[in-house]
C-alpha cells in the first residue's frame, strides 16, 4: 500500500522532508531555458559533477564489476547494465571552489524516452528492478511527472535515421579537406561539375537581362536549374561518398554558391545542391538561416542529448563518486544558485554531495581546488596526480585506459589473469573452503600458495601465486589425468574448468545468463579455433583482494 500511494504526486509531496539544499528540477516544460542556463554555468565554473539513478543496477552478482575484471571485461559488464537500464534522472552540477566556498548549480533531469516526433521510431524498451523503483518510490520520486513530463531525446542512430525520414537538408561545412590523390575518374567527375556550375551561374546571370521567355526557359531547362525558396539551386547527383567529398571541394571555388547535401531515403547523400547567392551578404543572411534551421532540427531531435555536448569539450576532471551514503563532518560554506521554480527540494542532492565530498578530499589530501582565473584548463600540479585522465570521445578504446584493476581497501596484491581459472560444475551449496579443502594437496600445483573464491553460486575462481600453475591445472583436467580420488570425484560429477579468455568471450558477445556457469558451458561449447591464433602481448594484470570477493553466505 505504501508503494502504491508514493507513486503519484500528491504523497511525492508529503512525503517531503526537512528543508534540503534548493536543486532546480528540469522537465519538458522548462528544458529549453535551463538548457541555456547550464550551458553558460558550464563555461564558467571550474568543475561538473554529476548524478543519475536508474531503473536497476545488475540483474546476478556475476554482472557486478569485480576485482578479477579487466578494463575490457568491466566496460563489458557496464555498457550491457547501460543498455539494460533506463536513466530515469540525470543530476549536473557546474561548480567552483573560491576563496573556500563551494559555488554550486545543480540541476536535476528529468528522462523518459518517447517517439514525439512520431517518426514511426521503434518502441522503447528498458528493464526495471522492483528494488529500485521501491527505493526511488521511498525517497518521493514522482513517477507521473517522470513519465508525462520528462524530456525525450534519441541515439545518434535514431537522430540519422529521423533527418532521413523527415527529409532534413544538411548544410555543407565549408571547411572540408582536399580529398587525397585523384584518379583520372576523379578528375572527369569534378571538371564535369566545374563545367556544369560554371554554365549554369552564367545562365541565372543572363537571365536577369531582357529576352524572351522561352529562350530564358529553355535556358534553365539545360542548365537544370531550379529554386531553392528565392535563390537559383542546382542537383549535382553524386552515388558515393566519394563524390559528394568532391563535389564540395569543387563548389569551393565558387564564392556565391553555398553547398547543400540531400539525404537519401535509408542512408547517405542523394544530392549535392548548390545555391546561388546574389551577393557577399545574401550569402551570409542563407548561412544563418540554415545555421538557424539546424539549430532548430536539433532541439527537436536530440532531446536531452543536448544538455550531454558541452561536457565533450571540456577538460577531464577528478573522478566523483556515483554515489554517497554517509554524511560528511566539517562545514563547508556552499552558496546555491537561486531556483525560480516551486519544485527545487525534491531530487538531485548527490550531485550536490558529490561537490562537498571533492572540496572535503582536497582539504584532507591538503589540495587547493581554485583554479587561477588566469589560466582555467590547467589543474594544479597536486590535483592533476589524484585526476583520472579519461577521454571519453577517444575512439581507441585503448588510449587512456590502463588494463589494471585496483582495489582500495583492505590489502590488496596483483596477479596476472593468465594466473586465474574459473572452476564450475561442483555441488550446490559448496563453499569456498571446502573446495579449497578438496583442492588442496590433490596435484602438485596446489602444493604451492593459492586462494579460491566465489564468483557466485555456480562457479569459484582459483587465485594460482605461482606462474606457470595455472596453465599446468588447465592442461591436466583437459587431458582428463586422474589426479586425486577427492579430485576425480569432482570431475566425475562435472566439475569443469576454462581459463580467463573464456570468461571474456562470455562478456565480450554477451551471455548474460543469472548463473555464470551456463554462460561459461555455453562460451566453451561455440568456442571455434579458440588457439588459433594468441596475441603475444602482455597479459593485463589485476589487484586481488580477498574481501573484495563474493562470500557465499552473502548471496
Amino acid at each position: 500500500m505504501l508503494f502504491r500511494r508514493s507513486l503519484c504526486t500528491q504523497a511525492a509531496a508529503r512525503r517531503r522532508r526537512r528543508i534540503q539544499w534548493p536543486v532546480k528540477q528540469v522537465t519538458k516544460s522548462n528544458y529549453s531555458e535551463a538548457l541555456a542556463e547550464i550551458k553558460a554555468c558550464i563555461l564558467n565554473s571550474d568543475y561538473v559533477a554529476v548524478s543519475f539513478q536508474k531503473t536497476g543496477g545488475h540483474s546476478a552478482p556475476w554482472h557486478k564489476i569485480l576485482p578479477i575484471d579487466t578494463a575490457e571485461t568491466a566496460y563489458f559488464k557496464a555498457k550491457h547494465a547501460a543498455e539494460r537500464f533506463q536513466i530515469l534522472q540525470f543530476a549536473v552540477c557546474p561548480f567552483s571552489v573560491k576563496a573556500s566556498k563551494l559555488i554550486a548549480h545543480p540541476y536535476n533531469f528529468h528522462l523518459f524516452p518517447r517517439d514525439e516526433l512520431k517518426v514511426g521510431m521503434p518502441s522503447y524498451s528498458f528493464s526495471c528492478q522492483s528494488s529500485y523503483l521501491t527505493a526511488m518510490a521511498q525517497e518521493g520520486f514522482d513517477f507521473n511527472a517522470c513519465i508525462y513530463n520528462g524530456i525525450s531525446y534519441l541515439s545518434k542512430a535514431q537522430e540519422l535515421a529521423t533527418n532521413v525520414q523527415t527529409g532534413h537538408l544538411s548544410p555543407s561545412s565549408c571547411t572540408v579537406q582536399s580529398s587525397s590523390a585523384h584518379s583520372v575518374a576523379d578528375s572527369l567527375f569534378t571538371e564535369r561539375i566545374r563545367s556544369r556550375v560554371k554554365n549554369w551561374i552564367r545562365a541565372c546571370k543572363d537571365s536577369n537581362k531582357t529576352e524572351d521567355a522561352l529562350i530564358s526557359s529553355l535556358r534553365k531547362l539545360i542548365s537544370g536549374s531550379e529554386v531553392y525558396g528565392s535563390r537559383p539551386s542546382l542537383n549535382i547527383d553524386v552515388c558515393s561518398e566519394r563524390q559528394v567529398k568532391l563535389a564540395l571541394e569543387t563548389l569551393k571555388e565558387f564564392v556565391d554558391v553555398v553547398p547543400l547535401q540531400l539525404p537519401k531515403k535509408g542512408a547517405g547523400v542523394q544530392a549535392v545542391r548548390a545555391v546561388l547567392t546574389s551577393s557577399q551578404e545574401d550569402k551570409n543572411l542563407l548561412e544563418k538561416e540554415l545555421q538557424d534551421m539546424e539549430q532548430e532540427q536539433r532541439e527537436r531531435v536530440l532531446g536531452f542529448r543536448e544538455e550531454i555536448g558541452p561536457f565533450e569539450k571540456m577538460n577531464n576532471m577528478p573522478a566523483a563518486i556515483s554515489y554517497l551514503e554517509r554524511r560528511f563532518s566539517g562545514s563547508i560554506d556552499m552558496d546555491i544558485s537561486s531556483q525560480d521554480t516551486d519544485n527545487v527540494n525534491i531530487h538531485g542532492h548527490n550531485v550536490l554531495r558529490v561537490c562537498h565530498l571533492f572540496v572535503k578530499l582536497c582539504s584532507i589530501l591538503k589540495i587547493s581546488p581554485e583554479v587561477p582565473e588566469d589560466g582555467q584548463s590547467h589543474l594544479s600540479a597536486s590535483l592533476q596526480r589524484h585526476s583520472n585522465i579519461f577521454n571519453p570521445c577517444s575512439s581507441n578504446s585503448r588510449d587512456p585506459i590502463e588494463d589494471d584493476v585496483r582495489i582500495w581497501t583492505g590489502k590488496s596484491r596483483t596477479v596476472s589473469i593468465d594466473n586465474l581459472v574459473f572452476l564450475w560444475g561442483f555441488k550446490s551449496g559448496i563453499s569456498a573452503r571446502s573446495l579449497k579443502d578438496l583442492l588442496c594437496d590433490s596435484h602438485d600445483v596446489f602444493s604451492e600458495e593459492f586462494d579460491v573464491r566465489m564468483v557466485d553460486r555456480t562457479c569459484a575462481v582459483v587465485v594460482f601465486w605461482t606462474p606457470g600453475f595455472a596453465e599446468c591445472f588447465l592442461r591436466i583436467t583437459d587431458a582428463g589425468e586422474i589426479i586425486s580420488t577427492k579430485l576425480t570425484g569432482l570431475i566425475s560429477e562435472g566439475l569443469k574448468a576454462a581459463g580467463y579468455e573464456t570468461y571474456r568471450r562470455v562478456c565480450e558477445p554477451g551471455l548474460w545468463k543469472s548463473d555464470l556457469a551456463d554462460c561459461l558451458d555455453q562460451a566453451m561449447e561455440t568456442e571455434i579455433l579458440s588457439g588459433a591464433i594468441k596475441s603475444q602481448q602482455e597479459q593485463p594484470v589485476i589487484d586481488w583482494n580477498n574481501d573484495e570477493m563474493i562470500n557465499l553466505n552473502d548471496l
